[in-house]
């Protein structure tokens, strides 16, 4: 009797799948919402092929996720869970600076973005949040979106990196990270034609002349947003 009272107090809670290819980041996390009187963790997982296989057999509410996986983007896992799972509400969990990720996440169909760095209560608010059909981001962020939406980007705002589409924002990142052509290619399942597409593309936008000032910049750039 009891162990059936159970059973139906856990398909009432907020179900939750964890998704960092990080395994202590995932038992760090899964302690923290199981401790959680209305959310239990139905499901980890550390790639997004594992997510998304995981979506599918155990049907979760919240699925938050880091942005750094081991075989595809964050933020692709973001889009197809919206097209394969649109029931399942996405939620960010990274390192990476929200300032630069937090709208392309949400313009990915993420419902939240939050800081690793913040408090565990926010993170908590955060999965009840878009549960409930809300956004959550930080405060600051919430005044930077409005403000673009009713002024504009300020000039500020506006770097050349944001200018980068997510994909080459994507090959910016692995190349400093240290990966090579096909390194990035194999990670990305597209061609080192493709990639060196991309790569040229970096340049032009980021006014860089040669292989070795994009490495550079791309070194700087993993270092400044994820306190590398």
């Amino acid at each position: 009797m009891a162990e059936g009272a159970q059973r139906r107090s856990d398909k009432e809670k907020v179900r939750v799948l964890i998704v960092d290819d990080h395994p202590v980041v995932r038992q760090g996390l899964r302690i923290l919402i199981q401790g959680e009187p209305d959310l239990v963790v139905c499901a980890e997982a550390g790639t997004a092929g594992e997510a998304l296989q995981a979506a599918g057999e155990h049907q979760p509410d919240v699925a938050v996720i880091d942005l750094t996986l081991k075989d595809t983007s964050g933020l692709d896992l973001i889009k197809d869970l919206k097209v394969r799972h649109p029931e399942v509400a996405s939620l960010v969990l990274s390192m990476s600076d929200e300032n630069l990720y937090a709208e392309r996440a949400l313009r990915a169909g993420a419902r939240g973005y939050v800081m690793k760095e913040i408090g565990t209560e926010r993170l908590i608010q955060a999965i009840r949040c878009v549960h409930a059909g809300g956004v959550y981001v930080s405060d600051a962020m919430q005044s930077r979106l409005l403000g673009r939406l009713v002024d504009g980007p300020a000039p500020e705002e506006t770097s050349a990196v944001d200018r980068l589409s997510d994909r080459e924002l994507e090959v910016l990142e692995l190349i400093g990270r240290g990966k090579g052509t096909r390194e990035i290619a194999n990670h990305l399942h597209l061609s080192p034609k493709t990639i060196e597409t991309y790569r040229a593309h970096i340049k032009e936008k980021l006014n860089l002349a040669n292989a070795t000032q994009l490495v550079q910049r791309a070194v700087r750039h993993v270092q400044e947003t994820s306190g590398a």
